[in-house]
């Protein structure tokens, strides 16, 4: 029986991350963002299912998440991998293991001090926010509950120039109950206290905070279902919002709805996105008919588009890498250079 149900997740799985058109080869759209004939290079394969949240320390060194699905990810006596976070480092080439077990980290964001900011999921992660110092390598937890109750499996993290942290709360899987009665956008301010600022958009994943500071864009990828892991092969379900929406961005760090930039419906949505520092938006469609990288004006215009296998996130390379585009996609790390410089917290 145990077999079975790994082979039916399996199956789902590769739906969900391997079955797709083959990317044509050059991305496309305006040569001011992108040049002509520039390609994508893998610089790292090697995850179980999923890669995820790229982000760059401000020595350039990249990070991001390897999501070890525990019904798939298991050694040979059954048992699951606790998730990893891998270092790349951009000069030498060379990819190791930072941290293992990761606490199910999904996004990862670097503030303006320079600590690691992370979004620990479920299935059996830390579902909270913690915060890395570091010069010291110490832990910190930014966030673990709201109203005393824990969060459904924080997704992705970005921060703001106050350095308030604005993240996403939805449920894509995990056992664990769910204890939250919405799936939200929370904020946490400097003084460690704790908002849910957005309860309208749907199943809430990618975000991001414009340059000027005055929008939050968020991702809706709601895929009717709080684990699609335990579903059984072929199990109709419900999709509902596959949308990019923009919220007005108030400064005591307050967000209302403003509009739906862009519809993916029907088919699926984004998920992981940045912006650079003119206001375009990087973000990681999962159209299995078109999947890649979509490069919007901040009014939801599609100025280029770089095609991917099924990507997650994307994140800027900082110094002279501060053009070169990392995007998390499959079981992969990916890079490409572009013309538009990425936005980045001014240090403290």
């Amino acid at each position: 029986m145990v077999h079975r149900i790994r082979n039916l997740i399996l199956g789902s799985l590769a739906c969900l991350v391997l079955s797709q058109p083959v990317p044509a080869q050059f991305p496309s759209g305006d040569p001011s963002i992108i040049a002509a004939g520039v390609t994508l290079e893998k610089v790292f394969e090697g995850g179980c299912v999923l890669t995820e949240g790229v982000a760059a320390a401000p020595d350039g060194t990249l990070y991001f998440s390897d999501i070890t699905f525990t019904p798939v990810c298991q050694n040979e006596q059954g048992q699951p991998e606790a998730g990893h976070i891998w270092r790349y480092d951009p000069k030498t080439a060379e990819t190791s293991i930072f941290r293992s077990p990761s606490g199910m980290s999904n996004g990862i964001k670097f503030d303006a001090r320079g600590d690691m900011i992370i979004a620990e999921g479920a299935d059996y992660g830390g579902r909270r926010i913690t915060r890395t110092d570091m010069k010291t390598g110490k832990s910190y937890i930014a966030a673990g509950m709201y109203e005393g109750r824990k969060f459904n499996a924080p997704n992705d993290i970005t921060i703001d120039e106050k350095g308030r942290i604005y993240f996403s709360d939805p449920r894509y899987l995990g056992h664990e109950t769910i204890e939250q009665p919405v799936m939200a956008v929370y904020r946490i301010d400097p003084d460690n206290s704790v908002h849910r600022i957005i309860t309208d958009a749907g199943k809430p994943n990618g975000v991001a905070v414009s340059p000027d500071q005055k929008t939050l864009y968020v991702v809706s990828n709601d895929n009717g279902a709080t684990d699609f892991t335990r579903l059984p092969e072929g199990a109709p379900v419900n999709k509902n919002r596959m949308a990019l929406l923009a919220y007005d961005l108030a400064p005591d760090g307050t967000a209302s709805f403003r509009e739906v930039l862009v519809d993916y419906s029907p088919q699926d949505g984004p998920d992981g996105m940045v912006v650079d520092v003119d206001g375009n938006l990087y973000v990681t469609v999962r159209d299995v008919t078109r999947p890649g990288v979509a490069v919007y004006s901040p009014e939801g215009e599609e100025l280029a588009f770089i095609p991917t296998e099924l990507p997650t996130n994307v994140g800027f390379g900082r110094g002279t890498e501060s053009r070169t585009l990392y995007i998390t996609a499959g079981k992969s790390l990916y890079r490409i250079h572009v013309k538009r410089e990425g936005y980045q917290l001014p240090p403290r």
